[in-house]
């Protein structure tokens, strides 16, 4: 068995990929192959951070090269646990069929960033698990040494996994407080937008790191301190570059023509799916040749031509409860847009004011400590407990943009107004 599982993981590691954050990435010409399947490229022409350019101009790169990073840092990963028992339980199709899930976990990803999260659409891993089971990529995990329905069920957490432990524990290692993809967007996000946040040892963490079969991975006393790192670089990235404000701007003008598109039915979901970012473009300027103009507020966000903020507050600070639904948006955008007008004396049309609302989130702070016999969270670390639900507070700000044409040269009247207005629309109930 060890035979197989070191043979899953280092014979005929023959093609190299060369990567600005890691170095030289080795593949098997088997997997190579899947990086040249139309799933994959398409992932050439999605950029990572959407938006963040228009903020930090480094940050061009895309999900093809996230993706690469992180098939590269799991199988150091597993590489590690293997070395550590978990090779145990593990078969040489598993390993190979998680490798092919860390290289295809976002081959289903939407366009410009997460401006497609919050929309009545399938998610994107659920898309990846469709695409892992097409026909030109099957054939390939099966070539590479992999099941393409065991890859599939490690990305879709929807698919039952019948009680499979092996797959249980892959799911456990892609997704948690130190999975690969974070530890690679986390470092690589940070490198291009040139901001010193990122950055963590990755060869540290991983030797703070041991298998263990139901919780995935455990960690040694002495890591603590990498999790400190790893949670507060989350926090300033979000609060710096990925909820920027210019970034969520530019995110809820492209999420509002889309949602309007779907609940009118001039979009169907199956519009928006395997779509490039300029094919989200392309869409939006058809879309809005056809006569529908609220795609115009996409194109300019895409044009870098973003509303102006007029207000902003935390979220636990007014009744936002209704908010946490996007359906609620339109309803409400409508509402305030109203009220404002009658409360200013400003003509302040639906599709000339946006309420953003950052989705809920949370810290994943489960990972258990070895010598502690307790999770991170239960620990004595200054960022445990109550510190984490802090922390988001502090990143969930709501806020209002409101088209410039109208803002400029009336911020005064407008933010005074929004002011007097915004608790008494936000307190009335929503029809949905």
């Amino acid at each position: 068995m060890k035979n197989s599982i070191d043979s899953a993981l280092h014979d005929r590691f023959t093609e190299p990929v060369r990567d600005a954050l890691w170095g030289h990435i080795y593949l098997t010409p088997e997997l190579e192959k899947i990086t040249r399947t139309a799933a994959f490229v398409r992932l050439h022409r999605i950029a990572q951070l959407g938006p963040v350019s228009f903020c930090y101009p480094g940050a061009t790169h895309t999900r093809a090269a996230h993706s690469i990073g992180v098939y590269h840092l799991a199988r150091r990963l597993l590489s590690v646990l293997c070395d550590r028992g978990a090779s145990g339980w593990l078969s040489f199709s598993g390993i190979r069929s998680a490798l092919c899930a860390a290289l295809l976990h976002d081959a289903g990803h939407f366009p410009y960033a997460h401006s497609l999260k919050e929309l009545p659409l399938l998610s994107h891993e659920e898309l990846s698990g469709r695409l892992i089971l097409s026909p030109e990529v099957s054939s390939l995990i099966l070539g590479a040494g992999g099941d393409p329905a065991v890859c599939a069920a490690i990305v879709d957490c929807g698919i039952d996994a019948k009680g499979d432990a092996e797959i249980l524990f892959y799911r456990k290692l892609l997704s948690g407080c130190l999975d690969p993809d974070k530890l690679d967007y986390l470092n690589r996000d940070a490198r291009y937008c040139g901001v010193p946040y990122g950055a963590q040892d990755i060869d540290f963490i991983l030797s703070m790191l041991y298998p263990h079969k139901e919780r995935g991975v455990d960690i040694d006393r002495r890591g603590i301190p990498s999790v400190e790192a790893i949670l507060f670089s989350k926090y300033m990235m979000y609060r710096s570059v990925y909820w920027h404000h210019s970034v969520r701007c530019a995110t809820a003008m492209v999420k509002k023509p889309l949602l309007a598109g779907l609940i009118e039915g001039c979009l169907k979901p199956h519009d928006l799916y395997d779509l490039s970012d300029a094919g989200l473009f392309s869409l939006m300027s058809r879309m809005a040749g056809e006569g529908h103009r609220q795609f115009e507020i996409g194109l300019r966000a895409c044009n870098g031509q973003f509303f102006s903020l007029a207000a902003e507050f935390p979220f636990d600070s007014r009744p936002c409860t209704a908010l946490n639904g996007i359906m609620t948006r339109p309803f409400y955008e409508n509402q305030l847009a109203s009220a404002l007008s009658s409360e200013s004396g400003v003509a302040v049309d639906e599709n000339e004011l946006i309420i953003d609302v950052p989705e809920s989130f949370s810290f994943e702070t489960d990972l258990f400590i070895r010598e502690k016999n307790c999770t991170f969270n239960e620990s004595t670390s200054f960022f445990a407990g109550k510190m984490m639900d802090s922390c988001v507070k502090t990143l969930r700000i709501v806020r209002i943009f409101i088209d410039r044409s109208v803002y400029e040269g009336r911020e005064t009247l407008i933010s005074t107004a929004l002011e007097r207005v915004i608790d008494p629309v936000l307190s009335c109930p929503s029809p949905i």
